[in-house]
């Protein structure tokens, strides 16, 4: 797996939106965040990650329909928004997708990135769902570089 990043956005929120600025000073997302390349995202607050996620989509569309729900078709949206008002968003993506069922590789670490932040303590506090597919020794080590961004100390698991 190519897997580049992270680049790193900070959010301020409510309930009902939300605001985005970049290190290099915009308020628009760039890069990675507006590819259509597969995208493991950790929503943080105070360096702990609180969400998990994975999207083709851009990140500000996927951000928006995660505060545009209403719980239609039982999806509420991110119930983060209504836990914080600022967090932290880090992205990587996936180069090398495949054209079948592209996420997979990813879906497979946000579990094991899920998974690590577990054995450090406790889930994700505003994880709703993961998707759970046999991992790698590389789905594995890619999540452990993920989940080493964040002030977690990991118990020894085996890659």
């Amino acid at each position: 797996m190519d897997i580049v990043g992270p680049d790193r956005y900070y959010l301020t929120f409510n309930a009902e939106s939300f605001s985005v600025q970049c290190p290099r000073g915009t308020d628009k997302f760039s890069g990675i965040a507006t590819s259509k390349m597969p995208k493991i995202y950790v929503v943080s607050a105070k360096n702990k990650p609180i969400y998990v996620g994975v999207t083709r989509q851009s990140m500000r569309n996927r951000l928006r329909g995660g505060w545009d729900a209403s719980g239609m078709h039982g999806y509420h949206g991110y119930a983060w928004r209504y836990e914080h008002e600022a967090a932290c968003l880090d992205i990587w993506a996936q180069r090398d997708a495949p054209d079948e069922n592209p996420n997979l590789e990813l879906e497979t670490v946000e579990a094991e990135v899920v998974f690590l932040i577990r054995c450090a303590g406790q889930w994700p506090l505003s994880q709703t769902e993961i998707h759970f597919h046999p991992s790698t020794s590389e789905h594995r080590r890619a999540a452990t570089e993920i989940a080493s961004s964040y002030n977690i100390v990991f118990p020894e698991v085996a890659i």
